[in-house]
């Protein structure tokens, strides 16, 4: 039963987040090359263990506040099923497998090594600042957030020798925080009928300043995906014979923006931007759409 536990509490459904780091690979059209792809598995795999670290060290920050919470209670921690010390041993373990990852990467070089190991550790103190303190003040928290994606593609980046571009990582920041203002909203539509703060800047927010702020990210979103797709130097850099229709894959980040933007608006389920997009066949149908169209456009 423990063991089910410390899996809950790590949370690996939540791995799903890392797969950004294989975005610089996907977008060089170095997808099937061994040689990029194995130091972009290593650093996935380090982010992996490294995210699992945060999600038990929030959990034992966040423990007395969850249980007054109607989902959080039922945490490992916060509702009992496993201690604090036990929760201390999984976070110490987690965060040593991931430098133990980057350490012993022997195929990785040094400046790839070096910087792999400085963007994760990045991350690390980042969210420890985040979960003891920044997150409870308003806007900042959403954009640290943010930030932590950009550090995922960052080090797929490092890790690969792969210059990144510059549209990849202002796209890749815009659409976490627009994820991460539709999470916002959640906590403030389960303050409005339970009267339950899910963090203590809930009170910063409100329904009509997050609709508002979702509706000009999503819009600010597509637009610079648009932007990405037309440039000349996307297109010189991707090198394909069929790199001018790359206009044409917008109309999935369109349709998966929308959607998104209802199931928060409308049918209020963006409390776990992971289980939306684990469990909705909408958005799993734009992003096979959007992944087939991008995949013929770079490969073939």
């Amino acid at each position: 039963m423990l063991n089910r536990e410390i899996i809950r509490l790590i949370r690996p459904h939540q791995w799903l987040k890392n797969i950004f780091v294989f975005t610089p690979l996907f977008f060089s059209r170095h997808a099937t090359d061994w040689h990029y792809a194995q130091p972009c598995l290593l650093a996935f795999l380090a982010f992996c263990a490294a995210a699992s670290g945060v999600y038990c060290f929030n959990d034992m920050h966040d423990a007395e506040a969850d249980r007054r919470h109607p989902v959080k209670r039922l945490r490992p921690i916060a509702s009992g099923a496993v201690s604090k010390t036990a929760a201390r041993i999984t976070t110490a373990a987690a965060w040593l497998l991931a430098c133990a990852l980057v350490a012993t990467g022997r195929f990785l070089e040094w400046q790839q090594q070096k910087g792999l190991a400085i963007t994760l550790l990045a991350y690390i103190v980042m969210n420890i600042a985040y979960c003891v303190k920044l997150k409870q003040i308003a806007l900042l928290d959403v954009f640290i957030v943010a930030t932590g994606f950009v550090l995922r593609i960052i080090a797929g980046g490092l890790a690969t020798g792969i210059v990144l571009s510059h549209w990849i990582v202002l796209t890749t920041f815009l659409l976490a925080l627009f994820l991460s203002m539709a999470k916002r909203r959640d906590d403030v539509t389960v303050f409005e009928a339970s009267g339950v703060k899910a963090r203590k800047n809930v009170e910063r927010y409100n329904s009509a300043f997050l609709c508002s702020a979702i509706a000009v990210l999503g819009g600010i979103t597509v637009v610079c995906y648009i932007l990405y797709t037309v440039s000349f130097d996307v297109q010189e850099r991707i090198g394909s014979h069929h790199g001018h229709y790359l206009y044409a894959t917008s109309v999935f980040v369109l349709a998966g923006i929308l959607r998104y933007m209802q199931l928060t608006m409308v049918e209020s389920k963006s409390g776990s931007p992971t289980e939306v997009l684990l469990h909705d066949h909408f958005i799993h149908a734009c992003i096979a759409g959007w992944i087939a169209m991008f995949t013929f456009i770079l490969y073939v």
